[in-house]
């Protein structure tokens, strides 16, 4: 029988969690039932490429807890992304702020698909919880995997869940920057 020491199965065993955690928010309740939303996990050689984007925002915009969050996905194993595919729902519902669907300007998010990413992202924040690993869902992160077009061309309003294994989490505890 091998041993397999804990340390040595990190990175794997945060990945398969990543994973998971997409599938989590795969089968997450949709509104309608109609699926529209995006997901994938980044490891090892994509983290580097998405905190450096998360600089350059910072550098951009003067966010600066943008560099604060890089510094969050470097220390991150993991980090799952999660977006939608604009879909009208034809609802007519109001909740985008007009009163119908086709009044509603192509640049202005179907609140339903905006709705549909919450809760992918609570179902896949909860598995992780369970699992008792480390997580933190970021906006900033989501929008540097966005600019990156890592989940496709036409997704929007991604967002970014770092997956972490460690003794002490380096997502909370976090020094503020304005």
């Amino acid at each position: 029988m091998a041993v397999l020491n804990e340390r040595d199965q990190r990175a794997a065993q945060t990945a398969d969690i990543a994973q998971k955690m997409a599938v989590a928010a795969r089968t997450a309740p949709k509104g309608k039932g109609v699926d529209v939303i995006e997901a994938a996990v980044l490891t090892a050689e994509h983290l580097e490429q998405l905190a450096c984007e998360m600089e350059a925002y910072a550098e951009e915009s003067g966010m600066k807890f943008f560099l604060r969050d890089a510094g969050n996905v470097r220390a991150a194993q993991a980090v799952l992304i999660v977006g939608t595919r604009t879909q009208l729902q034809g609802l007519n519902c109001g909740h985008c702020g007009f009163a119908t669907c086709a009044e509603k300007p192509s640049a202005v998010p179907c609140e339903i698909n905006a709705v549909d990413v919450g809760i992918a992202l609570g179902s896949a924040v909860s598995l992780a919880a369970d699992l008792r690993v480390d997580t933190r869902i970021m906006f900033s992160a989501g929008l540097a995997a966005q600019r990156l077009g890592l989940l496709g061309e036409g997704v929007g309003q991604v967002y970014a869940v770092p997956v972490s294994i460690a003794s002490k989490s380096p997502l909370f505890d976090r020094p503020s920057r304005a």
